[in-house]
């Protein structure tokens, strides 16, 4: 017999993934926002570089990288940095990076205690 799943919460005493979803701890939703985003900011400091090297390509934005920074990715754009070694003469990426992800683990560290 399968387990049926609904998006609405019922009356009967069965186990709903509404339930496990507004009941359930925020973290596993968190982590997964996080690493999506710092998924995509490595991505797009690979795919920067890979267009820095095309002659007239059109390239990425610096405040969109900045920005994907911000929403939580700065340690996928630093590794991209890294990685790629993309925008490591820019003293902005090189201590705005690594400043970025020291305020979002201070920030991080003040929430969880």
């Amino acid at each position: 017999m399968r387990e049926k799943f609904s998006f609405l919460p019922q009356a009967s005493g069965e186990t709903t993934l509404w339930a496990v979803v507004v009941t359930g701890s925020p973290l596993p939703l968190i982590v997964g926002c996080l690493a999506l985003v710092n998924l995509w900011a490595f991505a797009l400091m690979g795919f920067d570089k890979r267009r820095a090297k095309i002659r007239g390509a059109r390239r990425i934005r610096e405040r969109t990288l900045f920005l994907s920074a911000l929403l939580g990715g700065s340690p996928g754009a630093l590794l991209g940095m890294w990685c790629f070694r993309h925008k490591t003469k820019h003293w902005y990426f090189v201590v705005g990076i690594p400043l970025i992800l020291l305020v979002q683990a201070a920030l991080a560290a003040w929430l969880w205690f």
